[in-house]
């Protein structure tokens, strides 16, 4: 931060009319947890089990030597200044002789952290800080800080772990990050250069442009998912807009038509409407918007990259805004703006370095009550690169999974990681054994499970191998919109294709979600579509068989975590199964044809799980035999329930039963029978050639349509 926009700063933090703004709002906030800080007495402690003592010790300095050092520039108290000189001279005393820390997994430590991304962490904000009081120090100070704490540290990443270094990671650009700015606090540009262009100085080795270049898509996507990439858009803009202000001739924010605005935006839109990020991959359930990297990331792009409502609308749901001359910009503008939904529209986000590696879809639509509607189909590549480093295998298995999101609530939803972050009596606060043995695996997911087996044998180097392929996406159809994407060699001899198309019916308020996945092999196979929901059962249309005692629901991939509570068994001249269930306010229910018959399985997450490490949620099996298998499903919103007026409207849908009329190499076709008797014929191209005229009979009755999907009315008489 300079004197000059600090001094910006201390000005709108008194003027009576923008005190109380974002901005106003967000250093007064700072101050706060900075003065309750310094309330106690300094410390430099030792090693410590992540999430333990020590960590969290070490973590709160850097925190807050960060806001001391802007604070100081913003505010002018003395006691910031003095407490990040003070803090500074105490790690410099220490440092050089701090043997390194012990890992517990295949994390190379730091002297400081189990791990050195921590330490990578530390010494970005760290030096930033020093920056800031650096005009302040005298000679004798600076050396000893900047030798026995910056230098040390620089060593021991460019040097030590050299091999790790340059790796195009989220690890390797906090790496790059911390050590980039570091060398523009200290003034060395040979450090800077290190960061910028790697070690061997070549650019594509290694290095923040490196980094910019091959870590995400064209579209911006970052292979490990949300969690991991707002976790690494914090260290990339704090780098890019310190190489801005220092170097502007290297245009940092048009390296690659404009990957910084791209990236952030990507993640900014796949947000769901209540501002939490979808659980793909190794993923908190709880990281939402107001992460500190993407709360940088609306300031900086509605600075850097021009005014844009949506960044306005984002600013005003995160109620926040980076301290800094990018945040008073937006500040004023989220003020003067009536507030905005989260709709970023309908699309689809490539995956892969050159967008060749499958995708992610999201189909939003907003009804008449002004609710969000978000559905999400994951058809990327596997979320790791585990040649990179063992530890780095955050992917899981789930190709095809399917979210959706309404009423502010995640209907479907995915279980996450499996983690108790930096709570170190669970584990360490380190990924939980069962992270692997249940959270990974496609049972885990919503998806569709083959023989009880996980995608690609659930097998890390496999599983990178392969990913899926985009068939259409339609966002202006006048029945909806749809999206639909195939998968490959996940299953040996199985070829799968899902299909979800968002419908407004006529006569419902809500859209309703029609899931089309579609299996065909030459081998009979024991097929599992699974769907984890939240909330009561309420109602089926078919008999339940409770488990008299409880079992596992399998021996492996996942299956032994779930108990298996009852099933009902589907069978006679519907084959179709409805389960209701109520989630807070809304009625929830799925109406699915299984023209093969089949069970549906009634679980409970938790078995073998001796430490109860997982948490204990509800899920759905729907199981299948057969060689060629269309699961034909129907999830709808419908009713409202208020308990303390015990009131409770619409608890059955209008969705009664979904019948698979056929299904072919060519196309699918499926009737949902509503209680209304306006029925209705869903038509949908499974052909390459989605776009033209189709037609295709089915006992005795030819369908023809145009393009991707389409719908019928069919009234009964």
């Amino acid at each position: 931060m300079s004197v000059e926009e600090a001094a910006q700063l201390r000005r709108h933090l008194h003027a009576a009319e923008t005190r109380d703004d974002l901005l106003g709002r967000a250093i007064k906030r700072d101050i706060r947890a900075l003065e309750l800080y310094l309330q106690l007495p300094p410390e430099v402690p030792g090693h410590g089990e992540a999430g333990g003592y020590e960590h969290n010790r070490h973590k709160q300095n850097y925190i807050h030597l960060h806001l001391a050092g802007k604070l100081w520039l913003i505010t002018q108290e003395p006691r910031y200044r003095d407490y990040v000189i003070d803090m500074l001279q105490r790690y410099a005393d220490v440092y050089p002789q701090l043997r390194l820390n012990t890992s517990k997994d295949t994390n190379p430590p730091g002297r400081l952290f189990h791990q050195t991304l921590n330490e990578n962490m530390w010494l970005l904000y760290a030096s930033d800080a020093y920056s800031c009081v650096h005009a302040c120090l005298n000679t004798e100070q600076r050396l000893h800080i900047e030798n026995n704490l910056f230098r040390e540290m620089v060593q021991l990443f460019t040097e030590t772990y050299a091999h790790d270094f340059d790796i195009v990671h989220n690890h390797g650009l906090w790496a790059v990050a911390a050590v980039g700015i570091c060398g523009y606090a200290i003034n060395d540009q040979g450090i800077v250069d290190k960061a910028l262009y790697g070690l061997k100085g070549d650019s594509v080795s290694g290095g923040f442009l490196a980094q910019l270049e091959q870590l995400f898509s064209p579209d911006g996507y970052y292979m490990e998912g949300p969690y991991y990439h707002r976790f690494a858009l914090r260290p990339l803009l704090l780098f890019a807009e310190a190489i801005e202000r220092r170097q502007p001739q290297v245009r940092i924010y048009d390296v690659k038509q404009q990957i910084i605005k791209r990236t952030s935006l990507a993640l900014m839109s796949t947000a769901f409407p209540d501002g939490t990020l979808p659980a793909l991959n190794d993923s908190s359930k709880t990281m939402g918007i107001s992460d500190e990297g993407l709360i940088i990331a609306t300031s900086l792009c509605y600075q850097r990259y021009g005014a844009d409502p949506m960044l306005v609308a984002m600013a005003q749901h995160q109620q926040q805004v980076w301290v800094g001359a990018a945040g008073l910009q937006l500040a004023r503008a989220a003020r003067d703006q009536a507030p905005m939904p989260l709709n970023w529209g309908s699309f689809v986000l490539n995956d892969g370095a050159e967008g060749e590696r499958g995708g992610l879809g999201i189909l939003r639509h907003q009804d008449k009550t002004d609710d969000l509607h978000m559905a999400l189909l994951w058809f990327g590549q596997h979320g790791s690169d585990h040649k990179l480093h063992a530890a780095l295998d955050h992917g899981h298995f789930d190709g095809l999974h399917l979210s959706w999101f309404n009423r502010s609530q995640e209907v479907l939803n995915d279980y996450g990681f499996g983690r108790w972050v930096n709570i170190e009596p669970k584990f360490g606060g380190r990924y939980i054994p069962e992270n692997k043995s249940y959270c990974k695996q496609t049972i885990a997911h919503n998806t569709v499970v083959v023989d009880e087996q996980s995608q690609n044998r659930g097998d890390t180097a496999t599983a990178e191998q392969r990913w899926g392929e985009l068939h259409f996406c339609v966002t202006d159809h006048p029945a909806g919109q749809g999206i639909s994407a195939r998968a490959q060699g996940y299953y040996e001899g199985v070829d799968m294709q899902r299909s979800v198309l968002m419908l407004q019916l006529e006569g419902l308020s809500a859209p309703v979600l029609l899931d089309l996945y579609r299996l065909t092999s030459t081998a009979e196979h024991q097929y599992d579509y699974a769907l984890h929901y939240q909330g009561q059962i309420i109602h089926t249309d078919f008999d339940i068989s409770a488990s008299p005692q409880l079992s596992a629901l399998g021996a492996a991939h996942g299956y032994q975590h779930l108990w298996e509570l009852g099933r009902g068994h589907i069978s006679g001249e519907t084959q179709s199964a409805q389960v209701s269930w109520l989630m807070g306010h809304s009625y929830y229910s799925i109406s699915t044809a299984l023209p093969a018959g089949g069970d549906v399985i009634f679980c409970r997450i938790g078995a073998n799980d001796p430490q109860f490490n997982l948490r204990s949620e509800p899920a759905l099996v729907i199981r299948s035999r057969g060689r060629d298998q269309l699961f034909a499903t129907v999830l709808e919103t419908h009713g409202h329930f208020d308990e303390s007026m015990e009131i409770s409207e619409n608890a059955r849908g209008d969705i009664e039963r979904v019948e698979v009329i056929g299904h072919n190499q060519a196309a699918s076709v499926v009737r949902l029978k509503r209680r209304s008797g306006q029925n209705l014929v869903v038509m949908l191209s499974n052909s390459s050639d989605v776009e033209g005229p189709h037609s295709v009979e089915f006992n005795g009755q030819l369908y023809r349509w145009n393009g991707a999907f389409a719908t019928r009315p069919e009234t009964e008489a």
